[in-house]
């Protein structure tokens, strides 16, 4: 077949899939492959057999030639002549598609700087606290509090400057995240090689980052046995720093697979996804700020900055049960 025919396929196998509100898996599951033999086909690295292209038009009810020429009339694939998704589809181009994957990738290094801040802004509280009551420095308790919480809300404030500034930039892409689009012919092939040739990268930055998160613990743990109070306040400090480069590889790099996959209509941003979360925008406000609120008012009434952040990872951890619970709970009779 010719690289133009294979071409026109991939394309109309992207179009039909996301008409349909399918992720590559589903659109796999419904053909007995795997979900590389479709990603193979949408970047024309590899061709269906011919039985996969007459179960495709069977399956998006549409007509051999719609799926392998260029000039066939338009047709409108359906299923039991319903479709998962209502409303309208929005159409990128290849120059609106190109402008968003600029932006993120100026952004995502912000915005993963400021996630860092945050991170670091209770160590020098830590610090400070501890120098003072081994008189490490001449500095009187309060007087380190004071100047911590200072530093912390230094920190904290160039964080949410961050993002508010580059959060701006972002704000008129959040239709790639909320409503349901399809791209102009040429643009999904074109966004499948580059998160292809991105991927290494990912991964590598991923497992970098996750790793520094799990050995930051390590200095506190080799100091614990020495009861040294000072040193072992200094190692808990040095947990910050650890746990700030690895959330920021991390945020960094899932900011710009996350680009690829919102024009992709891939993972967690396929069309059922969107529906989904818009309905449960409303919970997830609610809980990140009540989480906020009880993270800050245990921290300020304890002064224990250096384990009340536990309240972020194990808050984290329930959300997914919430919502979970939130879901079973709607679909009762």
């Amino acid at each position: 077949m010719k690289r133009g025919c294979i071409m026109i396929l991939a394309e109309k196998i992207i179009k039909l899939r996301k008409e349909q509100g399918w992720s590559q898996e589903e659109l796999a599951m419904r053909l007995d492959v795997t979900r590389q033999s479709v990603s193979k086909w949408e970047s024309t690295a590899s061709l269906p057999d011919l039985d996969k292209i007459l179960r495709m038009s069977e399956l998006f009810g549409v007509s051999t030639d719609y799926l392998l020429k260029d000039e066939a009339p338009p047709e409108t694939g359906c299923i039991n002549g319903e479709s998962d998704v209502e409303g309208s589809v929005r159409t990128i181009s290849l120059e609106e598609a190109n402008r968003y994957l600029s932006t993120v990738q100026q952004t995502s290094g912000r915005i993963a700087n400021g996630v860092s801040l945050c991170i670091l802004s209770p160590a020098p509280l830590i610090l400070l606290t501890a120098a003072a009551e081994q008189k490490a420095l001449p500095l009187s308790g309060s007087l380190a509090a004071s100047l911590g919480i200072c530093a912390l809300l230094i920190l904290v404030a160039a964080a949410v400057a961050l993002f508010v500034s580059n959060g701006l930039q972002l704000s008129r892409y959040e239709y790639l995240e909320k409503e349901p689009i399809t791209t102009e012919y040429g643009v999904a092939g074109i966004v499948e090689n580059r998160q292809r040739e991105y991927e290494p990268v990912y991964k590598r930055m991923m497992v970098s980052g996750i790793t520094l998160c799990i050995v930051s613990v390590l200095p506190l743990l080799a100091i614990a046995t020495t009861g040294d109070g000072f040193l072992v306040c200094a190692a808990t400090a040095c947990i910050f720093p650890l746990v700030a480069v690895g959330v920021n590889l991390i945020v960094r790099t899932a900011s710009v697979w996350g680009s690829y996959q919102k024009l992709l209509e891939e993972g967690d941003f396929t069309r059922e996804k969107k529906a989904e979360n818009k309905r449960n925008e409303p919970f997830v406000v609610f809980y990140w700020c009540l989480v906020l609120a009880v993270y800050l008012g245990l921290s300020f009434v304890t002064r224990r900055w250096d384990t009340t952040w536990i309240v972020w990872p194990v808050m984290a951890v329930l959300f997914g049960a919430a919502l979970a619970l939130k879901s079973m709970l709607q679909k009762k009779p």
